[in-house]
């Protein structure tokens, strides 16, 4: 397999609510809602760098995707982790996602491996960790 991710989907229990979340609490840019004409169809993509976005979906319509069952969520299954320039940056993008709705698992803090980070979860419970890593500091 080449690595090619375009797309990460979150399963969400509240379409409308994670909209709000990620475009007006984040900005991300979205065209909003679309899909919702179909059975099971209606998603909302985010743009995210250059070839990659980001999905939220009904978890209700993944599991029927998929044919899974429909489970509980698992909050510490995965982690997305946003890099980011310097320290005050992390600072930033924790708080403005405290201020969109989020909730802070472990405030930002000097690690282990000499980065600075912290880590919140969506109002899904999707875990990311917002993180400033000398040894990888983002292109722009």
């Amino acid at each position: 397999m080449r690595p090619r991710i375009t797309l990460i989907t979150l399963g969400v229990d509240d379409l409308q609510r994670a909209v709000r979340f990620y475009r007006d609490g984040l900005g991300l840019p979205t065209a909003g809602i679309v899909g919702e004409q179909f059975e099971h169809g209606a998603v909302a993509f985010f743009d995210l760098q250059a070839g990659l976005k980001l999905a939220v979906w009904p978890r209700t319509s993944l599991a029927h995707d998929t044919g899974l069952q429909l489970t509980p969520r698992a909050q510490t299954d995965f982690s997305l982790a946003h890099n980011v320039g310097d320290k005050a940056e992390v600072d930033a993008v924790m708080a403005q996602a405290l201020a969109a709705g989020a909730s802070v698992v472990k405030p930002a803090q000097d690690t282990f491996w000499g980065g600075y980070a912290g880590y919140f979860q969506d109002p899904d419970g999707h875990l990311w960790e917002i993180a400033w890593n000398p040894e990888m500091l983002p292109a722009d």
